[in-house]
C-alpha cells in the first residue's frame, strides 16, 4: 500500500478502520510552503521524493500578490455584471486564485495551455485581455483571443473535452521533436475534480501516458463537482490515480501561491525534458458558486465555507508580506486602487459591447453555406420574433 494510505499506520499495521466520510475530510498531506496565516516554509518534499521550493525576489513576491488581488476583483466585477443582466452567464474562480496564478506564472513562453471555462487567472497571465472571456458569456463572440498568439486555447464548455484537445497537442509537439531540452515545449491540460470522472480525462490519461507527451495535467480539486462533494467521486485522493497510467503525480495546496508555482514548472521543465506527463492535484476550495446559476446553499453548508475562508490564498501571501515586511500598507493600498480602476475600466468596456445576436450562431457552421442550416436558421428568426410580438 502507497505510504500515507489512511489504512495504514505510522508503524505500517494495518490500523482500525474508519469511516469513507472520516478518511475523505481528514487534512490531506500535500506540497506547502505558506501556511495559511502567512508563515514561509524553505521547502517541502513530494511523495516521490522531489523537493519543491522557491527562490524570488521581494518584486516578484509583490507581483504575485498583484496578480491575485487583481483577478479576484476582475471576477467579482463579472459577476456582478452577470447579476444585472450584462453576461448571460459567469463562472467565477473565486478561492482558485493561487492555483491559477501560481501554475500560470510557472509557464513559460513557448508552452501551450488548455482552458477549462474558469481558467480567468491563467488567461490573465498570459497577458490576454480580461474582456475577451466576458465576450464570451455575454454571447457575442467565442472569446476573441487567438491560441497561436498567446500559447492559450479557447474556453472549452464541454467537460473534460479539453485534457484530449490537449494531449492530441502534445503528441504532435513529441513527434515534431520539440522536446528534449530545457528550451522545449510542453503542455498543460487545466480541468476540475468532476471531470476525472469523464470518459474523455481518462482516454487523455491513456494516450498521454503511453506517447510519453510532454503534458501536465492540472485538477483544480474545489471539493465539489457542481453539487457532488469529493467523498462522492472517488475513495481516494485523486493524485493518485497516476500511478496506474504509469505517470507520476502530486497533491499542491491549491491555496497556496508559491507552492503551486513550484510544484508546476517542476512538472513542465520534466515534460518539456522528454519524461512525459504528470498530474498535479491543487487542492482547493470553490468559495463561490459553480456557475451564476447555481445556489451552493443547497448542498453544502455555511461552516465549511467559513473554514475554507480562513485559508483564502489573498490573505495568506499578504500576512507573509506583511510579517516579512516585504510590502507595507502604502503597497497595498496602490493594488487595491488599481484593482479598483481595472474593474471599472473593464465594467465600461462591457457596457460598450453589442447586444448577443442569437441567429449569428449559424453564420460560421459551413464556409459555403447550407440550405438545411437556412431552414434552421428562418426557423429560429420565427421562434425569437415571437417573443418580440409578445412583448408588446
Amino acid at each position: 500500500m502507497a505510504k500515507g494510505d489512511p489504512a495504514v499506520s505510522s508503524r505500517g499495521r494495518r490500523a482500525a478502520p474508519r469511516s469513507r466520510r472520516a478518511a475523505a475530510t481528514a487534512e490531506p498531506e500535500l506540497v506547502q510552503l505558506l501556511t495559511p496565516t502567512g508563515e514561509r516554509i524553505e521547502s517541502a518534499t513530494g511523495p516521490d521524493g522531489t523537493e519543491y521550493r522557491v527562490d524570488f525576489t521581494d518584486e516578484e513576491y509583490r507581483g504575485l500578490y498583484r496578480d491575485l488581488v487583481l483577478v479576484r476583483k476582475l471576477d467579482a466585477e463579472a459577476t456582478a455584471l452577470q447579476r444585472q443582466g450584462e453576461l448571460g452567464l459567469w463562472a467565477s474562480l473565486l478561492g482558485q486564485e493561487a492555483a491559477q496564478v501560481g501554475s500560470g506564472r510557472a509557464l513559460r513562453s513557448q508552452d501551450m495551455a488548455f482552458p477549462t471555462y474558469r481558467e480567468h487567472g491563467v488567461l490573465y497571465c498570459r497577458g490576454i485581455d480580461p474582456i475577451m472571456p466576458l465576450g464570451l458569456f455575454r454571447g457575442v463572440d467565442q472569446g476573441g483571443w487567438d491560441p497561436n498568439e498567446f500559447k492559450f486555447n479557447m474556453y472549452t464548455i464541454v467537460i473534460g473535452a479539453q485534457t484530449l484537445h490537449a494531449t492530441g497537442y502534445a503528441m504532435g509537439v513529441h513527434m515534431d521533436g520539440k522536446t528534449g531540452t530545457e528550451d522545449g515545449e510542453a503542455v498543460i491540460a487545466y480541468f476540475g475534480d468532476g471531470a476525472t470522472s469523464q470518459g474523455d480525462v481518462n482516454e487523455a490519461f491513456v494516450w498521454a501516458s503511453v506517447f510519453n507527451a510532454p503534458l501536465v495535467f492540472f485538477c483544480q480539486n474545489n471539493q465539489y463537482a457542481i453539487s457532488e462533494p469529493l467523498e462522492r467521486q472517488t475513495r481516494v485522493p485523486l493524485y493518485r490515480r497516476a500511478g496506474g497510467f504509469g505517470f507520476p503525480g502530486v497533491r499542491v495546496d491549491g491555496n497556496d501561491v508559491l507552492a503551486s508555482y513550484a510544484v508546476t514548472r517542476h512538472a513542465l521543465d520534466n515534460a518539456r525534458l522528454g519524461q512525459g506527463p504528470s498530474l498535479i492535484e491543487a487542492y482547493t476550495y470553490r468559495m463561490g458558486a459553480h456557475t451564476t446559476s447555481d445556489d451552493p446553499t443547497r448542498y453544502r453548508i455555511a461552516s465549511e465555507v467559513e473554514a475554507w475562508q480562513a485559508k483564502d490564498p489573498i490573505a495568506r501571501m499578504k500576512a507573509f508580506l506583511d510579517k516579512q515586511q516585504i510590502a507595507d500598507d502604502a503597497f497595498f493600498a496602490e493594488v487595491d486602487e488599481q484593482a479598483r480602476a481595472e474593474a471599472v475600466h473593464l465594467r465600461e468596456r462591457v457596457l460598450e459591447l453589442p447586444d448577443p445576436a442569437p441567429v449569428s450562431m449559424f453564420d460560421h457552421v459551413y464556409p459555403h453555406g447550407s440550405p438545411e442550416l437556412d431552414a434552421q436558421r428562418a426557423r429560429f428568426s420565427t421562434y425569437l420574433e415571437s417573443f418580440e410580438g409578445s412583448a408588446h
